[in-house]
Order: structure tokens, then C-alpha cells, then sequence
């Protein structure tokens, strides 16, 4: 095996943990809405989870590690990207946060200040703003 193989098949391994630990998430309620559904939909094709693969994470999801990002630098990351694909898909309202904030603790944000962080978040993706500027704004937000 090539050091590019080894790296692509290292990498779609984190994707399909990272989309089964969204699952798990989205199923913390027993079920997956509507808003749920379209959002791992389109979350798949960004990750490049194929549709088998796809249909195998949706039966067996616990069977994924967790593997929450350990810095508070690539839990920002990753928000960033959920927030700009919540914002993206114009899931409206209670939906938009709600699935943001469950979101949010599974990555492993306080879920005390949750709804203060998403709302945060979405605020700046609304406004466009870069990676840099997210993560320099989520970490000084309360100054």
C-alpha cells in the first residue's frame, strides 16, 4: 500500500467515524427528523461516504468509535463546518439550532452554554466570516 492510499483510507475512516458519531448524535432522541434526514444526506456526500457505506453507519452507528476532537482549536473547526452546512441547508428556526446545539455537545462543548455558542456561531457564518476570524471571535466572544 502506497502512503497516498494509507492517508485516503486513514482519512475516510475519520469521516465515516465522524458522520456515524452525528448520527449517534441526530438518534439521541430515538429518531431522525425530517431537518435531520436532508442534513446527513448532504453531510454524506460531503465526507464522501458512499451510499453503502452510508445505509451500513445508519444500521450499526455505535458500532463507530467516538472520537471527539481533543483541541478546542479542532472542536472550532468542526463547528465551523456544521454551522456553515446547518446555515447552508436553511433548516429554519428550532430545528436549525436545535440540531446545531445537539451537534455541538457531541463534539464536546459545556452543554450549560450550548445554546450561547451556536447562536454565536451561526451568528458569524451568517456574516460570512473565514475560519480565523470564527475561531478568534468563538474564543474572545465573551470580552
Amino acid at each position: 500500500m502506497s502512503f497516498s492510499e494509507l492517508f485516503e483510507s486513514g482519512f475516510k475512516k475519520r469521516n465515516e467515524d465522524h458522520f456515524a458519531a452525528i448520527v449517534r448524535v441526530a438518534m439521541s432522541d430515538g429518531i431522525i427528523n425530517e431537518a435531520e434526514k436532508a442534513f446527513l444526506d448532504r453531510l454524506a456526500t460531503r465526507l464522501d461516504i458512499t451510499e453503502i457505506d452510508y445505509k451500513d453507519i445508519l444500521k450499526d452507528y455505535k458500532s463507530h468509535p467516538i472520537n471527539p476532537p481533543l483541541s478546542y482549536d479542532m472542536r472550532l473547526e468542526r463547528l465551523y463546518d456544521l454551522a456553515r452546512m446547518v446555515w447552508a441547508d436553511h433548516i429554519e428556526g428550532p430545528d436549525q439550532v436545535g440540531l446545531l446545539e445537539k451537534l455541538s455537545i457531541g463534539l464536546g462543548f459545556n452543554q450549560d452554554n450550548v445554546k450561547y455558542i451556536t447562536d454565536k456561531a451561526l451568528t458569524l457564518v451568517h456574516y460570512e466570516v473565514d475560519l480565523d476570524d470564527f475561531i478568534n471571535k468563538m474564543k474572545h466572544m465573551n470580552q
